[in-house]
């Protein structure tokens, strides 16, 4: 971290946690930042579910929550992006405050709840990015109001579809009520067919991945793949935040909403090994949760995920932390012996089962 970024952040943090996220987005938009581009090598990159990613280091969805930084944060050093995420109509989500930084414990509680200006708006941002050779792509959500929720994903995906490189199916985030309700079997296959079938007349086939939370027991987990599975879903994504506030120290830990960061980092790493138990290879695996520096996305890496995201480190590291995993990446591949990301996918997963 350079001593200008680090004096950023400090700044930052002296400000409201919301209005501190709004004024980084801003940063970012002036173009006054300096950003190393594509982090990569014959090593680092990698494919998933058919897309072709510089390197496996992905941001998570909620940062660019509108889509309104994708020209800066595709030249942060990322392999991806996800946005959103987007509902159909515009929502101002719940009241503030809603966004609590948990210093001690590197973490954060959100309880946002898909505050966003809607599809159509976000869909413009994206169809006025050209695509280039870091994907770009959005997180689906559903309508707090709606009176068909599993329908509004398909709604998103079919007015936004059309401009991105993948499409997420977010159905596990903690601040929409009764969101999660839609992670039983009966529910998410009724809801993922509906995704598949808008997916189906886009003229482009774009790749679905489904988000789940880290809060399953095994019994959950073990139905949820097999849904993935027959569903035709391209890949998972584990984890999103959890309801859990164990072993919290902060002032905020009480707070409502779903926590993320280092706490997260075992639990979703857990999550993400069993999946990759119950799946065995047939279906790809995005590791999310308490990444703070390449030895936690190597660590992904060799539980079973094919690529990993992170946001909230990014709150204490700055964006210099992702060509930092990156390269750190590489160099731990480079030790082990393995001549790229695929190689290395599962190889220590035994340890978090």
């Amino acid at each position: 971290m350079t001593p200008t970024e680090k004096l950023g952040l400090a700044l930052l943090h002296r400000v409201d946690p919301e209005r501190a996220h709004g004024l980084s987005l801003l940063a970012l938009r002036s173009h006054l930042l300096p950003l190393p581009g594509p982090v990569t090598s014959s090593r680092l990159a990698t494919s998933i579910a058919g897309l072709s990613l510089p390197n496996p280091v992905g941001l998570a969805a909620g940062y660019d929550k509108n889509a309104t930084a994708i020209s800066a944060l595709v030249r942060a050093g990322f392999g991806f992006v996800e946005v959103g995420a987007a509902t159909p109509l515009p929502q101002p989500g719940n009241p503030r405050p809603r966004l609590f930084r948990l210093t001690e414990d590197r973490a954060a509680i959100n309880r946002f709840g898909f505050n966003n200006e809607g599809a159509e708006a976000i869909a413009a941002r994206l169809a006025a990015h050209p695509r280039g050779a870091v994907p770009v792509g959005l997180n689906l959500g559903a309508n707090k109001t709606s009176t068909d929720r599993a329908a509004d994903f398909a709604r998103v995906l079919a007015t936004c579809g059309p401009h991105v490189d993948f499409a997420t199916v977010n159905v596990s985030s903690p601040n929409t009520e009764k969101l999660r309700d839609l992670q039983g079997a009966a529910a998410l296959s009724a809801l993922l067919a509906g995704v598949m079938d808008t997916r189906a007349g886009l003229s482009r086939r774009i790749p679905v991945f489904l988000k789940i939370a880290p809060d399953l027991n095994s019994e959950e987990l073990e139905q949820l793949a097999e849904v993935a599975l027959a569903s035709g879903v391209d890949a998972v994504i584990a984890t999103n935040t959890t309801l859990s506030r164990e072993g919290l120290k902060s002032a905020h830990r009480g707070e409502t909403g779903g926590l993320s960061g280092a706490p997260l980092f075992e639990k979703s790493t857990r999550v993400l090994a069993q999946l990759s138990r119950l799946t065995e290879g047939r279906l790809p695996l995005i590791g999310v949760g308490g990444i703070s520096g390449a030895d936690e996305a190597y660590a992904k890496i060799r539980a079973g995920a094919s690529a990993v995201q992170l946001y909230t480190a990014l709150v204490y590291g700055g964006l210099s932390l992702v060509p930092e995993i990156a390269r750190g990446l590489e160099a731990l591949l480079q030790r082990d012996g393995y001549s790229s990301v695929a190689e290395a996918v599962g190889t220590n997963r035994g340890v978090w089962l």
